[in-house]
Order: C-alpha cells, then structure tokens, then sequence
C-alpha cells in the first residue's frame, strides 16, 4: 500500500516524497520528474529509500501504480541492502579499506615515523595516528581521485571521439556519476576505492550519454559497444553500493 498524496497538485514540483508499504514496512519514496527520461524507473537508494522517475507526460498515480507493481524486486532489494557489510564508521590502525578494488590494512609508523601511516603504496601524514583517520584518509583518496580520473575521462574521451565539457570529482552520497547536455561529466572521488574496469565502465557510461541522454535501448547498446563487460561492473556497483553512505 502506498500512502497517498492529495491528487497529483502536489507534484507540480519535480520532486516530492511520500511513502510504500513494503512487507509492513513504510519506506520512504522520491518520486521526480525527468522530462528526458523515456519510462518510469524504479530504485532503492543506498539509504534504503526507494525513488522513482517519472518519464515526460506521466503522472505521480502511475509512478505509484509502477512501484506497487514492483513491490516484490524491492523487497528483495532490501534485503539485499540489509545483508551488506556495513563499513567501519571509524577507520583505525589495522583497518582494512577499498583501494582500486582491494582491500588494504591501514598501517602505522611508515619508515619509523609515528605520525605517518600507510595503506597500499600510499602514505599520509596525520596530526594523530591513535585517532579517527578516516577523514585524512578520504581527504587524500579525494585529492587523489581529482587528478586521476579527470585524466582518465580525457584519455577515454579522446579514444572513443566524446566531446567532453567539463570534469568535476564530487563528494555525492547518492550517485557514482552523471553527465550533463553541456558535456559536463561528475563522478564520485570514491570510484578511487572501485577496482579499475569498473572505474572505466563507470566513465564509459557517462560518456554514453553525450550521445544518448536517457537509458534508452540505444543507449545501452551503445555502452555495451565500448564496454562489452559492463554488466559484471554494475553488479559490483551494485554489491558496494554502501560505499556512498
């Protein structure tokens, strides 16, 4: 059961939130308006929310009618979200993080030096090695990731003749990416943590939508054409999906 809104009045605003029942359950739902989009899509958001996208000419009762119809896909969907791992709120001495697809210790005390410590080939420089590192850590993954995959977005671009605009490594809790009319592409500094064919496939679609902005047919056969295995990438997507929380 859906609670409802009072009519659709209350969607002249792109967005608007109401609620789905799903086994008992009141889950939160976004239902937004896209004029480019071509059908309603259904998603569960990393923070167990549910959205929904209504295509240009369709109406709030059908996105209601649509999620109700799919009530089955999301509750397995989380249940998926719930059985997780949940990453460590504190990241600590002996922590193990995502760096370009595997997992690293954090390590402390690099070359003798108290306030170094290490993961992989990187080492930082904290203030307190016994403290939350978490922010330092994230802060140089960051700094990292703005070089590394705007470079990467260019040479990309370049091979496959993409007329890219803009690149702006983003802090975004809700998408990997996205890429906008003017050629704008954004991706997520975390993609640094993805290992690196899902980086490329995680480009590869934003570039995608320079020729096709929606996720049409002909959209997905053109991300198939440059990236053949993009289904095995979605699905680890899709598995570390708790890395945007």
């Amino acid at each position: 059961m859906i609670s409802p809104a009072r009519g659709d009045d209350l969607m002249n605003s792109p967005n608007h939130t109401e609620c789905v029942a799903v086994n008992g359950r009141q889950i939160p739902m976004l239902l937004v308006r896209n004029p480019q989009a071509q059908r309603y899509v259904l998603r569960l958001r990393p923070d167990g929310s549910a959205r929904v996208t209504i295509p240009r000419g369709g109406s709030a009762a059908e996105a209601r009618r649509f999620a109700e119809r799919n009530k089955d896909w999301l509750e397995r969907e989380l249940h998926r979200l719930a059985t997780l791992p949940s990453r460590p709120k504190e990241w600590l001495i002996g922590t193990e993080i995502l760096f370009r697809g595997k997992l690293m210790k954090i390590e402390a005390g690099v070359n003798g030096e108290s306030n170094l410590i290490r993961f992989g080939n990187e080492a930082i420089k904290v203030a307190d090695p016994g403290a939350d590192l978490r922010p330092a850590i994230e802060r140089h993954l960051w700094r990292l990731a703005t070089a590394e995959l705007a470079s990467r977005v260019l040479e990309l671009a370049a091979a496959h003749q993409a007329p890219v605009g803009r690149i702006w490594v983003r802090n975004q809790r809700s998408r990997w990416g996205s890429c906008s009319r003017r050629g704008t592409i954004s991706l997520n500094w975390r993609l640094l943590q993805a290992p690196p064919f899902v980086r490329d496939y995680l480009i590869l679609h934003e570039l995608s939508h320079l020729k096709e902005m929606n996720h049409s047919v002909r959209f997905w056969r053109e991300v198939e054409q440059v990236c053949p295995d993009y289904k095995t990438a979605e699905r680890w997507l899709k598995q570390h999906s708790a890395l945007l929380k």
